[in-house]
């Protein structure tokens, strides 16, 4: 646990550094004066909207998490899964969200159960997450006719490493050339438990999920909406479908560098494409970088403190295993 916090206070850190950089590209740009202007501009009404759009955005993707712990046949009080629940996110800054597994350990010591039978719903949460931003992404990229199969590529590229997550035969096959040795064997009998575990996932349930999942990705892409409203762009909602493919594609190129917080590279995606699609509607490099900046804080600090404080909280089922 304490190098979880080492890494998450570094990439936060990191995370400050980031902003800085763009504030110093857009002042250079456009001058110290201009950019602290626009920062100043800044609509506290909108950027409350955001920042319930996020919250909802979390929110509505519960029960589909709560399904994937049932079909597990974990059971728990609904509002002790839903700590449980929201305290993953508190690990979205780890590369390919892969630190949601803290909240398959808390399950474990809720119930006994062992982490290789609960940690099939962080990985069927994390899936179909992915397939929710790859959803949104390629439709709307064919509806804005831009970057079409650059959104191909990386959703492929995105997915193959859940081939032998859920594939059985590549591990199979590792196993076979080194399951008897011995430092592996208890890699082996979770990996066991968890394929076995997964099977109660069909594909019916996986579906179903993205009944939450899409809606989900469309109001974390609301906020961003929001945010350029904060700003004085003028919008109409007829570009929302805009602003979605801005956000997801943003998000998967980050995700497919699987760099922590997809630092950076999501950052620099989501400025080129917002002055790229709406430079003729007013968002300078300026406006762009404080939209940048503002969005993120709401997406991954915001998000990152309202989690870590459920995370805090589930802390007290770690003590004792009934």
């Amino acid at each position: 646990m304490r190098r979880a916090k080492v890494a998450v206070l570094t990439i936060l850190a990191l995370s400050i550094g980031m902003f800085i950089v763009i504030a110093a590209l857009a002042m250079l740009n456009e001058g110290v004066g201009k950019f602290l202007a626009t920062l100043a501009s800044i609509n506290p009404l909108y950027y409350l909207l955001a920042l319930a759009c996020v919250l909802l955005s979390t929110i509505v993707g519960f029960p589909k998490w709560n399904m994937f712990v049932k079909k597990l046949g974990i059971h728990i009080p609904w509002q002790q899964n839903f700590a449980v629940y929201q305290s993953m996110f508190s690990m979205d800054i780890t590369p390919g969200r892969w630190g949601r597994a803290v909240v398959a350990y808390t399950l474990n010591r809720i119930t006994g159960m062992r982490f290789g039978k609960t940690f099939p719903a962080v990985v069927a949460d994390i899936l179909t997450d992915f397939l929710g931003f790859i959803a949104v992404a390629l439709v709307t990229a064919f509806l804005v006719r831009s970057f079409t199969l650059v959104s191909v590529v990386i959703s492929i590229l995105l997915l193959i490493p859940f081939f032998f997550i859920y594939v059985r035969a590549p591990y199979e096959w590792v196993k076979r050339k080194v399951g008897n040795w011995r430092r592996l064997k208890g890699v082996f009998k979770t990996a066991d438990v968890y394929f076995r575990s997964s099977r109660s996932l069909d594909a019916g349930t996986y579906l179903y999920a993205m009944v939450f999942t899409v809606p989900s990705v469309i109001f974390s892409s609301l906020a961003l909406y929001f945010v350029v409203l904060s700003f004085g762009i003028n919008l109409a909602p007829d570009f929302i479908p805009t602003i979605l493919f801005i956000y997801t594609s943003s998000l998967l190129i980050g995700m497919v560098t699987g760099i922590p917080g997809t630092l950076g590279v999501t950052d620099a995606a989501m400025l080129g494409y917002l002055v790229a699609f709406f430079g003729a509607a007013g968002i300078t490099f300026g406006i762009a970088a404080a939209i940048v900046i503002f969005y993120r804080i709401a997406s991954m600090w915001f998000t990152e403190g309202v989690s870590t404080a459920f995370l805090v909280y589930t802390l007290r089922y770690w003590k004792v295993r009934k």
